[in-house]
């Protein structure tokens, strides 16, 4: 369904289109070429594109290796509210979560360990919530760096306060528990840190816990194919593009 290999007929293919919806309309599904004129499989009862899961740990493209270094840059001099504001909304609202809250650092008195809340709908049209800790730097189990790494103790103290204290949905209008705990980190989050921090929980509360360090912001904002604000490196090339086609 390539254009370039079109014969006796236009670039869009609509005499390949119609053949193969014929046979694709039986399944319940319709092929289409998008604005970047590749061809995609849509189901036509739900409309939902077909695309491949979306894999951080495959091999990257040359566009993308040149997008996530000049990311890296970024988060080497980004404050930690750029990190927020400018990485990790855009990032989880295009991973699908809802209702993502930044509490900012103007109302410390009301963050309760939370610079960011959200809520993900589970497939049963159940809620599971979220708080997220920030550090802009290497988290570390060590005392705290001149170079301004945290120490894993101030997280730990940061993460029982996220998981004891109910925030406020405006959507459902009640207060809820948050579900897990998010410590992200601009920097690298050390094995010793997440060992630590593992072991001075309890297992209840060890399994609420989840980890997002700098490879991770990395890959999945490569994957995702974000643009950046304020100066920050662009979206990936449209030979760069990660989505399914044939």
């Amino acid at each position: 369904m390539n254009p370039a290999d079109a014969l006796n007929e236009g670039l869009d293919r609509p005499n390949a289109l119609r053949l193969l919806n014929n046979a694709l309309a039986r399944e319940g599904f319709e092929a289409f070429y998008g604005e970047d004129k590749h061809c995609y499989l849509r189901h036509i009862g739900t409309s939902t594109v077909s695309m491949p899961a979306k894999n951080p740990h495959r091999p990257l493209s040359a566009a993308e290796m040149q997008r996530r270094t000049a990311l890296a840059a970024f988060l080497d001099t980004c404050s930690e509210d750029a990190l927020i504001e400018q990485v990790l909304l855009p990032l989880f609202r295009q991973l699908g979560f809802h209702r993502i809250t930044a509490a900012g650092h103007r109302d410390k008195a009301l963050e309760y360990g939370k610079d960011i809340w959200m809520r993900y709908t589970l497939p049963t049209q159940h809620f599971l919530y979220f708080g997220i800790q920030v550090k802009r730097g290497k988290l570390d189990a060590t005392g705290r760096s001149r170079a301004g790494n945290a120490n894993i103790a101030e997280i730990h103290n940061q993460a029982l306060m996220m998981l004891a204290h109910e925030i406020f949905d405006p959507e459902t209008n009640r207060r809820v528990l948050v579900d897990h705990a998010f410590i992200v980190a601009g920097g690298e989050i050390t094995k010793a840190a997440r060992n630590w921090l593992g072991n001075a929980l309890d297992a209840a509360k060890r399994s609420q816990i989840m980890f997002m360090d700098r490879d991770d912001i990395l890959n999945q904002f490569v994957m995702t194919n974000l643009p950046l604000l304020g100066g920050a490196p662009d979206a990936v090339p449209p030979g760069g593009t990660t989505a399914a086609s044939f």
